[in-house]
């Protein structure tokens, strides 16, 4: 093998080590917006074609759009959500789309305000995700999970939430509640 050839090989292995970073970096901004409540940072994720297959199949969308509509209608300022991707796998079809598989812990409580207010859901799946890379960016083109399990209860009513990005805290000054910006 030349020294050209060599180098060639090299330079397609590290493109390689950077679109899986990429890929990483992009499925973090997924969950980060989405538990931050950017619906246009969340949005931004996703490619124009994007398809997608959230809890086993029931919930199905197409478009940015639509996705980013759902979760932000089903995730108010009320309900605290974390989800947390770890362990990804990540193989190339081609130099353009790639496929991923993540496994998903999540958490959703929800507050004070909210229906289902003292309810609180923990969980675990499996994301497997189709991405594609559009002008050097990529994007998710298709996901979605299969739970491994989720379990719903009742909050002890002796734990409070002290703190909620998404809503205004109340600070006590001089024996009456005042509402605090963040």
């Amino acid at each position: 093998m030349t020294v050209e050839e060599r180098l060639e090989v090299l330079e397609k292995e590290v493109q390689r080590l950077k679109d899986i970073e990429a890929i990483k970096c992009l499925k973090g901004k997924y969950f980060r917006c989405m538990d931050g409540k950017d619906w246009e940072g969340f949005a931004s994720t996703m490619s124009p074609n994007i398809h997608t297959s959230y809890s086993d199949g029931k919930l199905v969308f197409d478009g940015p759009e639509a996705v980013a509509g759902y979760i932000s209608e089903n995730q108010p300022k009320t309900e605290i959500t974390l989800h947390m991707g770890h362990t990804p796998e990540i193989s190339f079809e081609s130099e353009t789309q790639a496929t991923g598989r993540w496994y998903l812990q999540d958490k959703l409580i929800f507050c004070k305000g909210d229906p289902y207010e003292g309810t609180q859901i923990d969980g675990a799946a499996f994301y497997i995700d189709k991405y594609e890379k559009i002008d050097g960016q990529w994007y998710i083109l298709e996901t979605g999970y299969q739970r491994v399990y989720e379990q719903m209860s009742q909050r002890d009513p002796s734990i409070k939430i002290t703190r909620n990005m998404h809503m205004p805290r109340k600070k006590v000054v001089k024996g009456k509640k005042k509402v605090v910006k963040k």
